[in-house]
């Protein structure tokens, strides 16, 4: 890599990282992108609500509020080319007080302006016909047509297989350490070496402060923002039918109660500011508020079927509104930061400005690009046994028998699921669960993980069974032969 000079170099495979690879895949430029983490979307994306927000909650006039309506329009036909899942289900703002209904109106009102279409103010009647299981003391809602759940990790892995389907470059465990300005260049250090480019993208999440603070003298502060979160099984799964969120605060959107994609039901989060970028870790403080918020909107929550609790940290800047555009003072470094929710619903638009502004960038250079050829916008998705009838799965047991050895048990899934995607690049458990599911039930791994092990492995010959870990670098499952590592006596 070192040899070669990029025409640009991304900092972060997140949604908005892997978006701007996408867009400028269509490009006959050379890109590359660098990523701390063994996979991509190990950050922010992998730990969110999952949501695709209408538009109604970010201020007219930001760049938050416009990139969401424009990203939430985009969804649709992204999914469809991405074969990744997305479903439109709605969602549903309650009030529980009649005097919450001036700030309802003017929520409407703000998502007017913002352009959202379909918004209406939906009473008591047709609002517990729509959500049997809104709180007793729910007075109206606001109904959001054009909101849907989507797949994360299945969002983030279509961007990256397809970016990289295109000519893209993808570095693993390649952190970024230092960034400077060189004869023209800009000198990435990385995963250590150096990497040369003629523009560089900032996506690096909670810590694109750290990255735009090393190329600019105006200082950027980015708060790590924690969101805590109760998962339930798919015996829950059905206990609402849309996402229900109860009205927002300054600190965020509020905890809400939302099916999933994947069949299961998801409620939270808290937002708390830490100093720790790395704080993912749960606390009995967060959790509890989340069971005692969410029953504001949602009555009789199933609490006894939940599966796992997680937290994410999302980029929040105290300007409240993304950063995305190039440094006057840096030609040709573009920042994407700040991007904390509606990041994911607005990615797609995020992608399409953040190449805008890199192309732009590389043809005051003299080096403008032109459209690719060869561009593929379309990439295939994942098999999923729970989504295809009993003939398809017997065509493909009859291809493969392997699709009909299952390994993961509370979701389904087979080993020639698991086999694909250590072929098309996971080399984690984690990264194996993210494409398939598999860990993802009621046992959490408790029964399948030693056989996803077994297939990683096998898979990949250089990953020794006992090296095989759960998220890459130090995660690893095990100490070694338990002959070699026992004491003798």
């Amino acid at each position: 890599m070192e040899d070669v000079i990029w025409d640009c170099v991304i900092v972060g495979a997140g949604a908005s990282g892997c978006a701007a690879a996408r867009e400028l895949s269509r490009t006959d430029g050379r890109y590359l992108v660098l990523e701390a983490a063994d996979d991509v979307g190990c950050g922010t994306s992998k730990a969110n609500s999952a949501i695709v927000h209408a538009g109604f909650d970010a201020h007219p006039g930001t760049l938050m509020a416009r990139l969401n309506v424009e990203g939430n329009a985009l969804f649709p036909g992204l999914a469809q080319e991405l074969d990744f899942a997305f479903m439109p289900v709605g969602s549903l703002v309650v009030c529980t007080c009649e005097d919450q209904r001036p700030a309802l109106e003017a929520l409407l009102e703000r998502g007017r302006s913002n352009g959202v279409p379909g918004l209406r103010v939906v009473e008591k009647d047709e609002l517990r016909r729509m959500e049997p299981n809104v709180s007793d003391a729910a007075t109206c809602a606001l109904w959001a047509p054009t909101a849907g759940i989507c797949d994360p990790f299945g969002l983030v892995i279509a961007l990256f297989e397809n970016a990289r389907q295109n000519g893209v470059g993808f570095s693993f465990g390649s952190r970024v350490e230092s960034v400077e300005r060189e004869g023209g260049l800009w000198l990435v250090h990385a995963g250590g070496g150096v990497v040369r480019s003629r523009c560089v993208v900032n996506a690096a999440g909670v810590y694109a402060d750290q990255i735009h603070n090393m190329v600019s003298p105006h200082r950027m502060v980015i708060v790590p923002r924690r969101g805590e979160y109760e998962l339930l099984d798919t015996s829950a799964g059905s206990h609402v039918r849309h996402t229900v969120f109860t009205l927002p605060t300054k600190m965020g959107k509020g905890v809400l109660v939302t099916p999933t994609v994947h069949g299961n039901l998801l409620v939270g989060p808290t937002a708390d500011d830490v100093d720790d970028r790395e704080g993912t870790q749960t606390t009995a403080a967060g959790l509890g508020a989340v069971r005692c918020r969410s029953a504001l909107g949602v009555r009789d929550i199933p609490f006894r079927e939940v599966i796992a609790s997680f937290s994410g940290l999302r980029a929040h800047r105290p300007e409240h509104d993304f950063a995305i555009g190039e440094l006057p003072e840096a030609p040709g470094f573009v920042d994407c930061a700040g991007i904390e929710s509606p990041g994911l619903t607005a990615c797609p638009a995020i992608g399409r400005m953040v190449a805008s502004e890199v192309l732009r960038a590389l043809a005051r250079m003299g080096r403008a690009r032109g459209p690719r050829p060869d561009f593929q916008p379309r990439r295939r998705g994942y098999v999923n046994l729970n989504c295809i009838s009993p003939e398809e799965w017997n065509e493909l047991i009859a291809r493969d028998p392997s699709y009909g050895n299952i390994v993961c048990r509370c979701c389904l899934v087979s080993e020639g699921q698991i086999r694909e995607a250590c072929r098309r690049g996971a080399r984690s458990v984690d990264a194996v669960k993210r494409r398939t599911g598999a860990t993802m039930g009621r046992c959490q791994g408790g029964f399948c993980c030693p056989r996803i092990m077994q297939i990683i492995s096998q898979e990949h010959p250089d990953i020794p069974f006992a090296m095989v870990t759960k998220k890459g670098g130090a995660s690893r499952y095990l100490a070694g032969n338990t002959k070699e590592v026992a004491p003798h006596g």
